[in-house]
């Protein structure tokens, strides 16, 4: 391995904060052309089409984050032979992984595309914003082999502790998915349509020029065709990634809950909901780049017996996405209104919007201390307590307490926003629970 990309040695922060920068810059640059689509709707379309959007896209992002979490086998597998010093699995590990992805991918594309209006009218769609919602689901449905082979490439780089060339990809998809706004919702007034086909054409971009690129670069592994199999690498990732995607999956199901008991409360609320949406996804930046950084420092540890440094990088995550997170928090709670500004004009949406970052504004600070925790198992491959702390915070305190805040009279987005943080403060007592009990096994084996 290049030294640059060996966590077993050298100075812990700066090997993570070399890793961990580029993976925070992609995750801007993908919150960013995913916000741009709802801006551009929002200056150039209609409110239905930004509630559109905004719902089409929770769609788009639950199953985009399942199959990111079912890669993220591959990844934690990638750094331990790689820690173990035997890269000659990872080349039928890939060939493994590319076969069972793109078999996915086609049975999940069929879903959305036959059943478009039914998730529409499950998720209460304004009567508004019907139509645009199916038609923006069934574009990213017809697109999603080069979403999931966007993110699949970028899972095999990390997990070999490259975090550039993800960047790169996304760079080049925020560029092209920017000027398709443009063009196509700004310039031609294609609203909900111009933004859904700009998105995938962005990830197409992205995926082909990735690919170019791939081709010129050197690796200590090479992939016949006799690895584009369904083998016992495709159960080891799987074993690590199912718990992971089971968890998003379920997780997602009680976000895409709590956007239709938003839905009901009308067009002002979903549509406010819609563009607090997007200034959540950035501010949970940090905390999806430490949890991404946490298990491929981990696992190359781990491979490589070293206990200790694993435990530090964990620590070390904590401090500076807690630091971080103090400022981002100070910002949503009391400046929400400006940053919904940005998104749209209208005055009542910017209220609600406003409203909800008021509650979620603490998730800022505590996300990053739970998902340092589950990076830190997850590198251990210890992804089903991941999983199931998920799952119980998710259906036992963030959905019911979403539920009971929206059927208030006069229903406030705040009441619904401070689910998510309550949640998380149970997930961490959890983590804190299991980590103890994992050390004492870890000492006394």
């Amino acid at each position: 391995m290049d030294n640059k990309q060996d966590f077993t040695q050298g100075s812990i922060f700066g090997k993570m904060i070399r890793f961990m920068l580029p993976i925070l810059a992609a995750l801007i640059l993908q919150a960013m052309y995913s916000a741009v689509d709802l801006l551009i709707v929002g200056r150039f379309g209609t409110t239905a089409g930004v509630s559109a959007v905004a719902t089409g896209s929770s769609i788009l992002n639950m199953v985009t984050f399942v199959l990111c979490a079912l890669a993220t086998g591959v990844t934690v597998l990638m750094g331990r032979y790689l820690g173990e010093g035997t890269p000659k699995r990872i080349g039928p590990l890939l060939g493994n992984a590319i076969l069972f992805f793109l078999l996915l991918t086609v049975v999940l594309s069929a879903c959305l595309l036959l059943l478009a209006r039914p998730i529409a009218v499950l998720m209460q769609a304004p009567t508004e914003a019907l139509e645009l919602t199916v038609q923006y689901i069934r574009i990213c449905g017809g697109g999603l082999v080069f979403v999931v082979a966007y993110n699949l490439i970028s899972c095999i780089f990390r997990g070999m502790g490259n975090s550039q060339y993800p960047l790169i990809f996304v760079s080049i998809a925020c560029v092209v998915n920017i000027v398709g706004d443009l063009i196509l919702v700004a310039g031609f007034g294609l609203n909900v349509v111009g933004a859904a086909v700009a998105t995938i054409a962005a990830q197409a971009v992205s995926v082909v020029l990735s690919l170019i690129l791939i081709r010129r670069k050197p690796f200590p592994f090479s992939i016949s065709r006799k690895d584009l199999r369904l083998g016992k690498e495709t159960k080891s990732f799987l074993q690590i990634g199912t718990p992971l995607a089971l968890q998003d999956l379920l997780t997602n199901l009680t976000f895409l809950a709590l956007c239709a008991f938003i839905n009901h409360l009308g067009l002002d609320a979903s549509s406010g909901y819609g563009v607090a949406q997007k200034i959540q996804s950035f501010v949970m930046l940090i905390p999806a780049a430490i949890i991404q950084c946490m298990a491929s420092f981990v696992a190359q540890n781990v491979g490589a017996g070293k206990e200790d440094r694993a435990k530090k990088g964990m620590l070390y995550g904590m401090a500076v996405g807690g630091s971080i997170g103090v400022v981002i928090a100070l910002l949503a709670f009391f400046q929400g209104d400006m940053l919904a500004s940005l998104f749209t004009s209208d005055p009542a949406v910017i209220d609600r919007a406003f409203e909800f970052l008021r509650g979620f504004a603490p998730e800022a600070i505590i996300t990053s201390i739970l998902f340092s925790f589950m990076g830190y198992f997850n590198g251990h491959g210890k992804s089903l307590f991941v999983m199931i702390q998920g799952l119980f915070q998710s259906f036992f305190i963030r959905l019911p307490m979403s539920y009971i805040m929206s059927i208030q009279p006069d229903a406030s987005l705040t009441g619904i926003g401070l689910a998510a943080p309550t949640a998380t403060m149970v997930g961490i007592a959890l983590c804190l629970w299991y980590y103890r009990k994992m050390q004492k096994e870890l000492n006394h084996p």
